[in-house]
């Protein structure tokens, strides 16, 4: 009651498959698959440049108080 049962599911899907035909369906769901894969691809090599990134500011902090270590040895 009030669900969406199988059979309606398929009748819908009978229905987009005659409107569209099935080389749009392939082309659209290969060009879906296309653009996920981009997705996925561009967010690692964000999560990458990032990790690179935090090394170098860590590295300069690291840099920074061990000039200031020393600068305190010095006074």
């Amino acid at each position: 009651m009030g669900g969406i049962s199988v059979w309606q599911l398929l009748i819908v899907a009978v229905i987009i498959l005659l409107l569209f035909g099935t080389k749009k369906l392939r082309n659209l769901g290969s060009d879906l698959g296309e653009s996920v894969k981009g997705f996925k691809k561009a967010m690692s090599d964000d999560d990458k440049s990032k990790d690179a990134e935090f090394e170098k500011v860590e590295k300069k902090q690291a840099e920074s108080t061990e000039q200031k270590a020393k600068e305190k040895e010095q006074a």
